[in-house]
């Protein structure tokens, strides 16, 4: 993989190395640096560089056209977008297609605007069954679950409020891989840190918890 590194001059003592979301690496250095030492830092961090564009990448989505024949992704497996008019406007899924009639097929936000409702709505339904399947297991209650897109993670935990984020996207992965990174965030109600009290606890009630998650990027 081809990257370019965007390399700002400024007053400062130590160099640091940054990889955004956006996939843009910054390295910042001192004004008097000399180039060699910049060739070594960048040699040196290439691997780690690529390591978290390719991380960051696996987030990264195309621009749909929402047109007939454009593939869309739910729990695993494809189906075809399918635009229909119609006066009463609706997202459903019926056989290999995502069926989406709405009044205007020509309205791009509206389409766009229905299919994400939709999504959210199945997300809501389908993480609040594995929620409470796998709070049972950590014996911890959830007071407060949010479903939203997220730049870089499939999910996080604030144990203190005892609140669960869940990256809207995640609905479109394969169940096996969903259900792991739910769990993984409730075992964080109890054990904050990714210590071995944690990973003895993933692993003693989801022994396969590694290859689930790399469903997540399959």
């Amino acid at each position: 993989m081809q990257y370019k590194v965007q390399i700002v001059y400024k007053p400062v003592k130590t160099i640091s190395l940054k990889v955004k979301p956006t996939l843009e690496v910054i390295l910042t250095v001192p004004l008097d640096i000399k180039q060699d030492e910049i060739d070594k830092v960048l040699k040196k961090r290439h691997d780690w560089i690529l390591a978290q564009l390719n991380y960051f990448k696996k987030f990264q989505q195309s621009t749909k056209d929402l047109v007939s024949g454009e593939s869309f992704t739910y729990l695993g497996r494809n189906y075809r977008l399918k635009i229909s008019s119609a006066t009463n406007e609706s997202v459903k899924l019926i056989g290999g297609y995502l069926h989406v009639n709405l009044r205007d097929k020509s309205n791009h936000d509206r389409k766009k605007q229905l299919i994400e409702t939709w999504y959210k709505q199945k997300a809501e339904d389908y993480f609040k069954k594995l929620i409470a399947k796998y709070t049972k297991i950590v014996k911890h209650e959830v007071a407060k679950v949010s479903i939203r897109k997220m730049k870089t993670r499939w999910g996080s935990c604030n144990p203190k409020k005892s609140y669960i984020n869940l990256n809207l996207d995640l609905i479109k992965k394969h169940a096996f891989a969903i259900e792991y990174v739910i769990f993984h965030e409730l075992v964080h109600l109890i054990h904050y840190n990714h210590d071995k009290g944690f990973y003895n606890f993933l692993a003693t009630h989801m022994p396969d918890w590694q290859i689930r998650r790399e469903r997540l990027y399959n």
